[in-house]
């Protein structure tokens, strides 16, 4: 294992964390300047990863606050705070409440796949998606006390739910 990799395997600190998310809270605001849209910015760190949320009272974020927008802006966003800060970055983008309502479209995809289960299925596939939405997946399957595993590679990766 080389140096890097020893680097990369490391827990940033709390103080790295609050720094990625200052980094990202001004790329976030210079971008939201320039499209003339206004939000109120909330920086956390949340299961060691910084987190940053815009706000607004406005209708005018709701055109960013659609996933495959939200999800988009985060990886230009976690490029910028690589670029600035020289370190990998997992930062989570929420923008209008999208984290929230992604989560529960994925609790009613897990709910779809339990009911295959109800009904006989040995197993019940998801679609395709991001690892962050994964993760969610593993947890809402672990609160409901099944199994849930990844496949795949890519964008081809997906879970797949199964009973204990």
């Amino acid at each position: 294992m080389t140096a890097d990799n020893v680097a990369e395997c490391t827990e940033p600190t709390l103080e790295q964390l609050e720094n990625e998310g200052d980094v990202a809270a001004d790329f976030i605001e210079a971008l939201l300047d320039i499209a003339d849209i206004d939000g109120d910015l909330n920086l956390d760190v949340r299961q060691g990863r910084a987190y940053v949320s815009v706000e607004s009272e406005e209708d005018s974020i709701s055109v960013l606050s659609e996933p495959e927008t939200v999800q988009a802006l985060q990886e230009i966003t976690r490029l910028a705070v690589q670029s600035k800060t020289g370190a990998f970055s997992r930062l989570i983008l929420d923008i209008g409440g999208s984290r929230d309502a992604r989560r529960r479209q994925l609790e009613k995809l897990v709910d779809a796949a339990v009911a295959k289960l109800d009904e006989g299925a040995s197993q019940a596939s998801l679609p395709s998606m991001s690892s962050y939405e994964r993760k969610l997946v593993h947890d809402i399957v672990a609160d409901r006390n099944l199994v849930s595993e990844s496949y795949g590679e890519g964008a081809d990766r997906h879970t797949v739910i199964r009973r204990r």
